[in-house]
């Protein structure tokens, strides 16, 4: 399989170069150069399987030239055996139709779990025996942090640098990320928002002085290895409903389209999808931009769903791409426009493509705290304001009866207990085994948001390019 960047200019490379690199050398991502496909046979015989062995299935195209079977499958028996429940992504019912996809029985309670697991021991095993020496930079609004640290946490020939923004997520969040002792690992807590985090991560990738001084890689979902692992639990819910005899909605509370865009994915590959329902908070250019085409970044507003405080949804440009039929310089001229005046308006064709497959929803605070209090009144579970966006904007859509409406359970109640109590008197506690959290001594230095200061903070500390 060989990997194109969406802005058409940078190196064709394999699975391999595409994981180590993280972001193209022109400022766009990495996507297959075709979309493989599973039969109605082959999405058949993924019942009953394990998570391990169907998401071997699923990503064994993608990794075709890079990783043979035998390596994949190890990587992945590997990734998945350090989840505490049995079924690694188990789906819970709500009601007659709805259902919870739980993402968050991973080490950091967090969907972002289910693919920074297989990321990390994909980076080992792809740096194992050479001397190349890999510097991770990564931007996150609260759960990648933590999730990328706990992967990469000890192992050789990786440092990793995260920028959070400061006073931004919730403490649970932060304390995942700034009690991790490893010496390899670099909190950096700037004065600014996470589209701040976000700009100064792919200006770092796009400065050539700064880059070629050291091998940089992404851990964010712009590595396209994170975004592929995350196809695989759509595959795995939607068997379990009836597929491929049986086409699933699913509504996925995103702010970076990221994980919604996996479910896009999952649809080219041949999974009846029947609508993917992006679900924001008030920060909502996805919204707008599905809704009238309204692609323009605004300030970011602060929210008890800190992880989709986002204005700049970076993976929403694979999508753009891809419903432009690939050309890499229509698209790398859109997006030099959006990136000098934060405003983008989408083509009629790409509006109408896009609808096909999107819907969307925006869900307020209000909504948030009603959809969190109705649910653990009605079923008993106790849902993140991350999740609730999800479920309120699931229930909100105008889909046929019959069709089993799946939400992304993204986050631990726990990781937002704050909020959560407010909205329905029950305060979720940590599982057992995080539950020395806040006995841990913190570490982590506050930056400015400019380029100069987190180039200089990182340049100090990361190894050399050989």
């Amino acid at each position: 399989m060989k990997y194109r960047s969406t802005r058409g200019a940078a190196p064709i490379l394999d699975f391999r170069g595409a994981t180590l690199a993280g972001l193209a050398t022109d400022g766009g991502l990495y996507v297959p150069e075709t979309w493989p496909s599973l039969s109605r046979e082959e999405i058949a015989a993924l019942r009953g399987l394990s998570y391990a062995e169907t998401a071997f299935r699923v990503m064994r195209p993608f990794a075709a030239g890079s990783l043979d079977d035998a390596a994949l499958r190890g990587l992945c028996d590997q990734a998945y055996a350090r989840f505490s429940h049995a079924a690694v992504t188990p789906l819970v019912q709500l009601d007659a139709r709805h259902w919870l996809l739980e993402l968050f029985h991973g080490p950091t309670l967090a969907f972002k779990d289910v693919a920074l697991q297989f990321l990390g021991l994909l980076f080992e095993h792809f740096l194992t025996g050479s001397d190349q020496h890999l510097t991770v930079i990564g931007a996150t609004s609260g759960d990648t942090g933590s999730a990328a640290i706990d992967a990469l946490a000890g192992r050789e020939h990786v440092d990793i640098f995260m920028l959070h923004p400061k006073g931004r997520v919730s403490d649970v969040q932060r304390r995942q990320m700034t009690t991790v002792r490893a010496p390899n690992v670099y909190n950096i807590a700037i004065e600014g928002s996470f589209d701040d985090a976000q700009a100064l991560v792919k200006a770092m990738f796009n400065a050539p002085g700064f880059a070629a001084r050291f091998t940089l890689s992404a851990v964010n979902s712009i590595n396209w290895a994170r975004l592929m692992a995350q196809v695989v639990y759509y595959f795995h819910a939607a068997v379990r409903l009836g597929a491929p005899e049986r086409a699933v909605a699913f509504a996925v509370p995103t702010g970076n389209f990221g994980d919604v865009f996996a479910g896009y994915v999952a649809a080219q590959m041949g999974l009846p999808v029947a609508k993917l329902i992006v679900a924001t908070n008030v920060n909502d250019i996805l919204h707008r931009a599905l809704t009238s085409g309204d692609y323009s970044a605004g300030t970011v507003t602060p929210t008890v769903a800190p992880s989709m405080d986002i204005q700049v949804s970076s993976n929403f440009e694979r999508l753009l791409f891809d419903l432009n039929d690939g050309d890499g310089a229509a698209m790398a001229a859109q997006m030099r426009g959006f990136e000098t005046s934060r405003a983008m308006q989408l083509t009629n064709a790409q509006r109408e493509a896009a609808a096909a497959l999107f819907t969307s929803a925006r869900i307020d605070g209000a909504g948030i705290a009603e959809t969190i209090r109705r649910t653990a009144s009605e079923s008993g579970e106790v849902l993140d304001p991350h999740t609730a966006i999800g479920l309120a904007a699931a229930r909100a859509a105008d889909l046929p009866a019959e069709v089993p409406v799946v939400t992304l359970a993204t986050a631990h109640p726990a990781k937002f207990r704050d909020a959560v109590e407010r909205a329905c008197g029950v305060r979720p506690t940590l599982p057992a085994r995080v539950g020395d959290l806040f006995e841990r001594e913190e570490r982590y230095d506050t930056l400015p948001a400019t380029f100069d200061a987190v180039t200089a903070y990182i340049a100090e500390r990361a190894v050399a390019a050989r």
